[in-house]
């Protein structure tokens, strides 16, 4: 389906979010957890069905990754993935302290960007 600013939308339902909760340890960056962030991140990207990987970091120092694939079978293939099962491995082993894991179907999807509607005031 595409939406009226041209950008493709998935049909309601399909998207995979999982929603990775974690806390690190106190040494995880000083034990290559920054590097092997950023690896893992790119090989998601790499993915087919790949659509956004986002990470925010609360004040009282839990993080949030939000990752995105297009389908259920897109994201099992990132979930199995051989370089990610080892990074998970040693995110165990040497960088969290403690974790938690959501996979959720979207629901519905929704988008409003004021560039969109200031562009067609100007257009009119």
């Amino acid at each position: 389906m595409i939406g009226k600013n041209g950008c493709m939308k998935p049909n309601v339902g399909e998207r995979v979010v999982t929603v990775f909760r974690s806390r690190l340890a106190d040494d995880a960056e000083a034990n290559g957890y920054g590097e092997l962030a950023a690896q893992m991140e790119t090989r998601a990207r790499q993915m087919p069905g790949f659509v956004d990987f986002k990470t925010f970091e609360a004040s009282d120092g839990e993080r949030v990754s939000l990752v995105v694939f297009d389908t259920l079978a897109h994201h099992e293939i990132w979930r199995d993935d051989p370089e990610h099962r080892s990074a998970q491995q040693r995110g165990r082993d040497t960088f969290y302290r403690e974790y938690a894991i959501s996979v959720c179907h979207e629901l519905q999807w929704r988008h409003f960007d004021n560039a969109d509607a200031l562009h067609a005031e100007a257009e009119s």
